[in-house]
């Protein structure tokens, strides 16, 4: 059934991929009447978290959040799709680093980690692996059918960029530093923990909820270097990347210190344009579970 799923979608994705651009983006349109107003994919969801994470925003401005959210999403789904017909040289044009020469100083001395967010589009983050010396490491979750996950494995292979499982994470960091393989590693870190794993609980968006700190504890562990890659949509299919150092010497750092300056810069960077995130996950199922809260 994966086979057959995999046969039947691969070449309609192909299809879309090669699209020139005011057909790909009126396909977007198309998907997007379909997804807001037939489908409703996930509303209810994303009603309720823009509820909750922009508490003082008037009604109207939500919806047209919600709106503006919707077609954004749309236009993240077939640029990831994109991807897979996109060249080195025109991910440069529609994706611009701005400073690359915080990054390239830092990784000079040292392993780094780059942290984001489920903001703008997190996919194209890995061709800044293009611009540095030091291996690029992609890391990711599984996904259940297996030649999606090849075909998912193979887009972000492109860029100098190794796609590296969630589960094999820590092992194979600590294996390249003793290894003295220097690497970047490219982590989208706000998803919500399972309370069984939650450790450490912070505000996120004025909400308390359990918050990852795995890449605090690398960083500290092995004294590696933390940047924020700050996203910005300049317009569809084009953006703009700012590197915010966090920390240049992780094991210098206190606890704690490097998640709570990411979640600031997360937050920050959500509430200049909120549309841009996204709010189809349940960041915040957790809220009101803390132990002894």
């Amino acid at each position: 059934m994966q086979l057959l799923v995999f046969l039947l979608a691969y070449p309609v994705l192909r299809l879309i991929s090669i699209l020139p651009g005011p057909l790909f983006y009126g396909f977007s349109d198309l998907a997007f009447v379909l997804v807001f107003y037939l489908a409703r994919y996930r509303r209810k969801v994303v009603r309720e978290n823009l509820s909750l994470a922009l508490p003082n925003a008037s009604q109207k401005e939500r919806d047209r959040i919600e709106k503006a959210f919707y077609r954004h999403l749309c236009d993240l789904f077939l640029e990831m799709v994109k991807t897979m017909d996109l060249s080195k040289e025109e991910v440069e044009k529609r994706f611009r680093v701005r400073n690359i020469e915080v990054l390239r100083e830092l990784e000079k001395e040292r392993s780094v980690l780059l942290l984001c967010t489920h903001y703008a589009n997190w996919e194209w983050n890995t061709s800044i692996n293009n611009y540095i010396s030091s291996k690029g490491f992609a890391i990711y979750q599984k996904i259940g059918n297996k030649y999606f996950d090849r075909l998912i494995r193979k887009i972000r292979a492109k860029w100098n960029t190794e796609p590296l499982e969630q589960k094999d994470t820590v092992k194979r960091i600590i294996q390249n530093e003793k290894e003295g393989i220097r690497g970047v590693y490219g982590i989208v870190n706000d998803q919500s923990p399972m309370m069984s794993k939650a450790q450490y609980w912070s505000e996120f968006m004025g909400i308390k909820v359990p918050v990852f700190i795995g890449a605090e504890g690398l960083a500290r562990r092995l004294d590696m270097a933390v940047v924020f890659l700050k996203v910005y949509k300049v317009k569809r299919g084009y953006y703009e990347v700012e590197i915010i150092p966090i920390t240049g010497n992780g094991g210098e750092t206190e606890e704690y210190v490097i998640t709570e300056d990411f979640l600031r810069l997360a937050e920050a960077q959500i509430r200049e344009r909120p549309e841009h995130y996204l709010w189809t996950h349940r960041r915040w199922k957790h809220r009101g579970k803390e132990p002894n809260g």
